[in-house]
């Protein structure tokens, strides 16, 4: 007999939600399971770079808005970033998306209308529901928790750092120990600054200070003390809980005022441990965002890159349930973890960079930032390969089979005869893209995708797009073989 909910996913932070939220849309039934007794307030990550944004737009709201839209109209854009708090920053304003821009928005507004979108849409968020163990065998897995057990087809660990479904998976999660503590405070403040601030000094230490649409204000830091730190000294740090008159100080003593630092709503400590799971799947069972990969907090990537695991494998996920996923998107070339774990291996090798160039409070760091900074402030392939970086719009996937360029790369919201590509998407679909000017292709009725008009773009005859908005396949003469095939290897149970 079919099991009432098909997947289970442990953990209701932004991954977890927008996982549930991904398959509900896919048409699959999904329950989420949180430890927390409800919606946190606190907000570890505050910044939504561009492509997070582009894949939040394939979910719709009851009144025809697109999530991404109402999250745009929630928070702040911001036309720049940093990198590593260098004085010159990113540009965005000139990427190829709907979204040039960094969005300041709290983690809780974040979670908030995700957790909105699933209680309109009749999905289960239950919360107090602490994930203990699970058992699977071929049929399914059974979830304990609470000293009870929901059983689902499928179980997704979205459920942090210190992962319970991942412990009980006997996944490893090998990485460099920690050496550093930093100060994180979400504080309002008398004098705040009108825009984003990072005050760096080689003798004292850094800080930032991050206004939010709210009038909160973000306020984070390391002090020279708090580096080059063992990890025993930095467990010992960590435990001690933080102090407000101990990130007045830290303010005080890097940008020279406090600011007027009132009210507090949160404290926390943030180290620079980084991790990653040896494997991100067991049979049944998946890992995606923290559960998979942890890292210096550097440039508000790791809830950005945990949400795009969730937009990765949301689609396959729902395939295979549904019956059809071709073994390349199951155990294949495109499987999830063999696309999203180089993902994370270059999300460490960046958040480690910045944070030598956060924490090597000697003159010689303070010369490393200034060359980096000038770099940047030039322009050219340096600035522009770390904006592709921090926005996700650089990132791409091996093509499954050799072929066009273009294959593995993400598709830009390409002007459609009827709307545009990122609007057109759909979790549970290809698009098949076509180019020709006389819709060469529009006769084709592939089971999986839709076959789409659009307008002339890069030489191409066709594209297939996949549903996490990537291109699967691409060609340049109007070759209808080939591309009948393409969606039968992609669309299809082989």
């Amino acid at each position: 007999m079919p099991m009432s909910t098909e997947v289970i996913v442990a953990g209701g932070g932004p991954v977890g939600l927008l996982t549930a939220a991904l398959l509900d849309a896919a048409g699959v039934r999904v329950e989420v399971l949180e430890s927390k007794a409800g919606q946190s307030e606190h907000s570890k990550a505050a910044a939504m770079h561009p492509r997070t944004l582009e894949i939040l737009t394939v979910l719709r709201t009851d009144d025809g808005r697109r999530l991404s839209d109402v999250l745009v109209s929630l928070g702040r854009p911001e036309p720049a970033t940093h990198f590593a708090a260098l004085p010159d920053l990113l540009d965005y304003s000139g990427l190829d998306t709907p979204y040039p821009f960094l969005l300041v928005i709290p983690q809780a507004t974040t979670e908030r209308v995700l957790a909105d979108h699933l209680r309109r849409r009749g999905v289960p968020v239950r919360h107090g529901h602490e994930v203990t163990g699970f058992t699977q065998d071929d049929d399914g897995v059974r979830v304990t928790v609470n000293g009870g057990v929901h059983e689902a087809r499928y179980l997704v660990g979205a459920d942090g750092a210190r992962s319970v479904v991942r412990r009980e998976a006997g996944i490893d999660f090998p990485g460099t120990p920690p050496t550093t503590v930093g100060f994180v405070a979400d504080v309002t403040l008398a004098d705040p600054p009108d825009r984003v601030r990072h005050y760096w000094d080689h003798r004292r230490g850094q800080a930032s200070i991050i206004p939010f649409p709210d009038g909160w204000c973000r306020v984070f830091g390391t002090t020279v003390e708090d580096t080059g730190l063992t990890p025993e000294q930095v467990r010992t740090r960590q435990s001690q809980a933080l102090t407000v008159e101990e990130v007045r100080a830290a303010l005080r003593r890097v940008t020279g005022t406090d600011h007027g630092l009132c009210e507090v709503r949160w404290l926390s400590k943030a180290g620079d441990t980084t991790r990653q799971a040896a494997r991100y799947r067991s049979d049944r069972v998946f890992l995606a965002g923290d559960a998979a990969h942890v890292h210096f907090p550097a440039g508000g990537q790791g809830m950005n890159i945990g949400m795009q695991d969730a937009a990765n494998l949301a689609w396959k996920l729902a395939a295979e349930i549904q019956g059809r996923a071709p073994s390349m998107i199951v155990d294949g070339p495109a499987a999830y973890e063999r696309e999203r774990a180089p993902v994370a291996a270059r999300l460490a090798t960046n958040t480690l960079a910045q944070g030598a160039l956060f924490t090597t409070f000697t003159p010689a760091g303070a010369a490393l930032r200034d060359l980096m900074s000038g770099l940047i402030a030039k322009g050219g392939d340096t600035a522009d390969d770390l904006a592709a970086w921090l926005s996700g719009l650089g990132h791409s996937y091996p093509p499954a089979v050799p072929g066009h360029p273009l294959e593995g790369r993400r598709a830009p919201d390409l002007a459609l005869a009827a709307g545009s590509v990122h609007r057109r998407l759909a979790v549970d679909r290809f698009l098949l893209a076509d180019f020709t000017p006389d819709a060469a292709f529009g006769h084709l009725r592939p089971h999986g995708a839709e076959v789409v008009q659009a307008l002339p773009w890069s030489g191409l005859s066709a594209a297939l797009i996949r549903p996490d908005g990537y291109i699967a396949r691409a060609w340049t003469a109007p070759d209808a073989a080939g591309v009948s095939a393409a969606l039968e290897a992609w669309t299809s149970r082989g």
